[in-house]
């Protein structure tokens, strides 16, 4: 037997502020122990009128008439808690008089307060209809879906992994374009076109590649137009072009796959061979240049001819005696090849083998008159560089002589892939190696990384001038390297990510901690990033740097996003929700903020791809793609696991560990009798100061308690079911000036019995289930107990202050 007192002083409950029971005071015994009268918005505090109670039975004649609308207190035939409209209702159901044939009843009447917001429901929506309509239409529909899911949680799960991991496995034929001018050259552009009229009119053999040599001086300002800097330019020339592959069982080197100008069809082997390569450098100033050309003939009776030792005149004289060659004379003559390099000047005029016909035979050169205006090939009049292609940096005079320079360069022209395909396919040479395009260009990037490793490797560590080797393969490389997707850097922002979705949204009560529901909403995330690219991939879009470097994280900040605003959704939901519906509930909530901003960012997503740029096209479909799955994910997928922490969470099993019965379920309440007595309240009864005793009206609210215990169905848990039964007395009490060990309590009759026993277990300090302090412990807690109360310290103001303020402007 539970019983508690409420002295009754002046027509308030003590303690409580509460109007009194008036049918107590008469002596009546109100009803199932109501107390259930508040005090009236905008009435006075001298007028005694309050709210009356709507229990049916309780007697009329206990009210007084300024009670309010009730109609009991008027005597009205619609008993109590009728309104005006609906009492008249009554009565003219009843035979009564109308209120409207009695008008001076009501003329008198006090006014009624006007309510909030001009007269507006509270908790009503306001605003148009028409949106009003279709929120609540689809929050009706989010509901339903949150409803349904819940019921098939398992299985909605299952099939929602099963599409989804399904789609992630499109990655395998995922492709990362490097191409330079596939990724930002602007599609219909001025720039495409001229490339595919270039490609049209002159065909694939106007599409080459360069690798370039580019030699600066280790100090900044030296002037590299000397000799000694331009023969280091030739040892890493020569160490260039002397590169060798074996692949596929052949050797290649530079003269079989570099890019030749306008080559011939004839049937002499020998002039192809001896055809030179293409190829840009300061060095073809000079005699020095020749060496570069790999190109070599044989004749009986002579050393084997090479461009350092060719006079094509001379040539063209000793074989027409055998043959006639009057094209190939004509064809020389048209493009002005004369001697070629035999009437150059040396860099060294000490190389013996510097031809005798060589201007400076017996002098240095003037390297800065040679180089000034550019070079020249082989050919004069169809093979000139200009002086911005192979010098850098230049200084002239008054009159336009060159006086000095700061970079020498030389360019290495090679084949298209496609070239060399179509110059070997018909090669005996190669008819067992199965010749493809493919191969052709495995040829090439393996000689141009090579190319770049010899050159810088041909410098001395010592040398006053440094080497740079690039190559079109370079960058290639450097834009795989940037494309390829870094495991360590994703799944590390993943695992930071995983790591503080769990510590944030993990609790010590078993109730309300997240933990498991945090790492599987990240891994929700990561898996619903993986289909929507593997459904790119599969639609054929390419991927580039921004798709694999920016684009994970991108989604994995939506997606957890809306995870995390879900979750704290249905953590803050109470728990007068029925068990069944709160899924539902909790998406009728934040479903339609997450469904609004995610259709924003595939609409802005969508709308980007309408930027010619073919790199950023692609970036902005594959991320909309991605926030489309992220949402599917977090409309469909995600309530599912709430809805399986949900039953975690009744069944009080632990939050990760979901296997283990939580300890805080078998906790254990002791109920013993206790007469609460509040002669120590602060707020309305005082104990007189010369310990006389106080007489007042007593409420006694007796309660029977009556325990039925069993076991659930799983057999570990005993469920307890206290059903409480209340009856209310009224008694003089007299109340003596003693301290009450619980202090001033109230229990207001419309909690429960479990209220009741939550608010005696708080009271006598029963067990439960105390975390250690270090459990407690977070960022919030830090800010709101430490950080906020020394920023409000006026010490910290002040310093605040001073720092802001200029020191001149103090005085």
């Amino acid at each position: 037997m539970l019983t508690c007192r409420v002295p009754i002083l002046g027509g308030t409950a003590v303690g409580t502020g509460l109007p009194r029971p008036l049918g107590a005071l008469q002596g009546d015994a109100h009803p199932r122990g109501c107390l259930r009268r508040l005090p009236v918005p905008g009435r006075e505090a001298g007028q005694p009128r309050a709210r009356a109670c709507r229990c049916p039975g309780a007697a009329a004649a206990a009210l007084p008439p300024a009670a309010g609308r009730c109609g009991a207190a008027r005597g009205g035939a619609g008993g109590g808690g009728v309104w005006p409209r609906r009492r008249a209702a009554a009565r003219r159901a009843a035979g009564g008089p109308h209120t409207a044939l009695h008008p001076h009843r009501h003329r008198h009447r006090p006014a009624r307060p006007r309510r909030a917001h001009g007269g507006r429901r509270r908790g009503r929506a306001v605003g148009q209809r028409t949106p009003l309509w279709l929120r609540a239409r689809f929050q009706a529909l989010l509901f339903a879906l949150g409803c349904r899911i819940q019921r098939h949680c398992g299985k909605v799960l299952f099939v929602g992994l099963l599409v989804f991991g399904a789609l992630a496995v499109g990655l395998r034929v995922a492709s990362i374009e490097t191409d330079i001018e596939h990724l930002w050259v602007e599609a219909g552009s001025r720039v495409s076109q001229e490339l595919r009229y270039t490609k049209e009119k002159l065909g694939e053999e106007s599409v080459y590649t360069s690798q370039m040599l580019i030699q600066t001086p280790k100090k900044d300002g030296d002037n590299i137009l000397t000799q000694e800097a331009l023969q280091l330019h030739l040892e890493a020339a020569l160490a260039a072009s002397k590169v060798q592959v074996s692949l596929y069982g052949k050797s290649w080197d530079l003269n079989k796959i570099c890019y030749k100008s306008g080559v011939p069809i004839i049937e002499n082997g020998m002039i192809e061979r001896l055809f030179p390569c293409v190829i840009l450098t300061p060095l073809d100033c000079f005699w020095e240049g020749s060496k570069l050309q790999g190109g070599s003939a044989y004749l009986p009776g002579r050393p084997d001819i090479q461009w350092s030792n060719l006079d094509p005149l001379q040539l063209m004289e000793e074989l027409g005696q055998f043959t006639s060659l009057e094209g190939f004379k004509e064809l020389l003559d048209k493009a002005e090849v004369g001697q070629a390099y035999m009437e150059r000047p040396c860099l060294d005029p000490r190389d013996p083998q510097c031809p005798p016909s060589a201007p400076n035979k017996q002098s240095h050169p003037d390297i800065p008159a040679e180089l000034s205006g550019g070079c020249h090939g082989f050919s004069r009049k169809f093979m000139r560089w200009q002086q911005e292609l192979i010098l850098g940096g230049t200084t002239k005079d008054s009159q336009g002589k060159l006086l000095r320079a700061e970079a020498l360069q030389t360019m290495f022209l090679l084949m298209s892939p496609r070239q060399l395909y179509e110059h070997f396919k018909d090669d005996y040479e190669i008819h067992d190696i199965s010749w493809s395009e493919e191969k052709a260009g495995a040829i090439l990037e393996a000689w141009q990384r090579k190319f770049v490793e010899v050159a810088q490797d041909s410098i001395p560590p010592n040398a006053t001038q440094s080497v740079h080797a690039f190559s079109t393969t370079t960058l290639n490389d450097i834009m795989k390297s940037f494309s390829d997707v870094s495991v360590i850097r994703v799944a590390g922002g993943y695992l930071l990510m995983l790591a503080y979705a769990c510590v944030t949204m993990l609790r010590w009560d078993c109730s309300k901690s997240q933990g498991a529901v945090g790492l599987a909403g990240v891994l929700l995330v990561a898996l619903s990033v993986a289909s929507g690219l593997g459904l790119c991939s599969l639609l054929g879009i390419s991927f580039n740097a921004a798709t694999t470097q920016v684009l994970p994280f991108l989604a994995l900040g939506i997606g957890v996003d809306d995870m995390f605003l879900l979750a704290h959704a249905f953590t803050e939901m109470g728990q007068h929700i029925p068990f069944k519906e709160r899924t539902g509930e909790c998406l009728k909530r934040t479903g339609t903020s997450v469904a609004l901003t995610s259709v924003s960012n595939m609409i802005a997503f969508f709308m980007a791809a309408l930027v010619p740029i073919p790199a950023l096209r692609a970036f902005s479909l594959q991320a909309a793609v991605v926030v489309v799955f992220n949402f599917a994910m977090v409309l469909f997928v995600f309530p599912a696991i709430l809805s399986l922490d949900l039953h975690r969470r009744e069944k009080r099993r632990l939050d990760i560990l979901c296997c283990f019965y939580s300890p805080c379920s078998s906790r254990v309440i002791q109920i013993q009798p206790q007469e609460l007595a509040d002669a120590n309240d602060n707020h309305t009864c005082h104990p007189s100061p010369y310990g006389h005793p106080g007489v007042a009206t007593s409420t006694q609210i007796t309660t029977t308690v009556q325990a039925f215990t069993r076991c659930d169905p799983s057999g570990h848990h005993i469920v307890t079911v206290l059903p409480p039964t209340s009856q209310v007395c009224t008694s003089p009490a007299v109340l003596l000036p003693h301290t009450d060990p619980l202090g001033s309590q109230v229990f207001a009759p419309s909690s429960s019995t479990r209220d009741l026993l939550s608010q005696l277990d708080e009271a006598k300090g029963g067990r439960e289930c105390v975390p250690l302090p270090f459990c407690r412990w977070s960022l919030a807690d830090f800010a709101r107990e430490k950080y906020a109360p020394l920023l409000l310290r006026t010490r910290t103001k002040v310093r605040l202050a001073t720092r802001r303020i200029p020191s001149t402007s103090i005085r």
